[in-house]
């Protein structure tokens, strides 16, 4: 089980910026010099077009076999379930969301047996889709808080977008609290120290054979596709944005899942995605990768850690 560090009753939501702004702090700005720009791509990731999606390396943890993303449109027809749609609808099965010009691989989740699509970009082998799995009520007594949720607390809406998660949740703190060799409290008010574990990767609310992406990890990607001004035009479905869709040139088919605020609302479905990194900042602070609207680029950059944001899960 995982324990969540809830905002309730902390003064931070009264500080948070405006819609997909940035939460400025003179003490957080001293400890990065991260814009809200993604930084240079990582020394020696491939900038070239990025390796055959269809080429997918079977995983020896999580099964990945190879499934053609147009196989639902035998049995749906996504193009009429699509036709005069202008921005977001949650009466779309994510099925209908993928490129069906892509070949995508699948992994099941050994946890809950729910299966994804993959895609393998660069050296990277990526979901394709975001996390789906409910690790229910994590702690006791004081500190037993919900941290992950569907968008609007509706169930079925987890089918279409998957879960939204903490960055304790994500980053699975309770099992590395409970961890004895190095035992770790993660969460909102408490600085992870990462850097004592000997494990480069940190598997977090993954399954078995992936892991959370750091954020070295993101901008492999984004040098993968191009790079980090046009990432967002590319890494983007071709449907459900609010009047400017993506290109999903490589079938990562990221969909506008919106957010979970520290104040408990839900906000921005169309219009952007977040995805966590495991990369801290601060007790505060976390990267996670932001994807808009009305914007080709993709940052990377700093957020409050209490909000609840999607998670893409990277292949060891």
């Amino acid at each position: 089980m995982i324990l969540a560090f809830s905002a309730c009753g902390d003064d931070n939501s009264s500080s948070a910026a405006p819609d997909g702004d940035e939460p400025y702090s003179s003490s957080i700005t001293a400890q990065s010099s991260s814009s809200s720009k993604v930084p240079e791509p990582v020394e020696g990731a491939s900038s070239s077009v990025a390796e055959s999606s269809s080429s997918v390396e079977e995983s020896s943890s999580s099964e990945v076999t190879s499934e053609s993303s147009s196989s639902f449109a035998d049995k749906v027809n996504c193009s009429e379930l699509l036709e005069g749609e202008t921005g977001w609808s949650w009466d779309v099965p994510k099925e209908c969301r993928f490129n069906p010009d892509i070949d995508n691989g699948t992994m099941t989740d050994s946890r809950d047996g729910k299966t994804y699509k993959t895609v393998k970009i660069g050296d990277q082998v990526w979901m394709a889709e975001n996390l789906n799995f409910d690790p229910g009520r994590g702690g006791s007594g004081e500190n037993e808080y919900e941290w992950s949720w569907c968008h609007d607390n509706e169930p079925e809406n987890c089918d279409v977008v998957g879960r939204l998660y903490t960055w304790a949740a994500a980053m699975d703190s309770v099992k590395l609290v409970n961890d004895a060799d190095n035992p770790q409290d993660c969460g909102y008010g408490k600085e992870c120290d990462l850097a004592s574990r000997p494990a480069t990767l940190v598997q977090g609310i993954c399954d078995k054979g992936w892991h959370l992406p750091s954020r070295v990890e993101w901008n492999a990607l984004f040098a993968a596709v191009g790079d980090e001004l046009t990432a967002g035009k590319v890494l983007k479905s071709q449907t459900d944005w609010y009047n400017r869709n993506g290109a999903d040139a490589f079938g990562f088919s990221a969909l506008p899942a919106g957010r979970r605020g520290s104040d408990v609302s839900y906000d921005e479905e169309g219009y952007s995605v977040y995805f966590w990194s495991s990369t801290e900042i601060s007790s505060n602070y976390a990267y996670r990768v932001y994807l808009e609207y009305d914007a080709d680029d993709a940052a990377l950059s700093f957020f409050y850690k209490d909000y609840g944001f999607s998670v893409r899960c990277l292949k060891d």
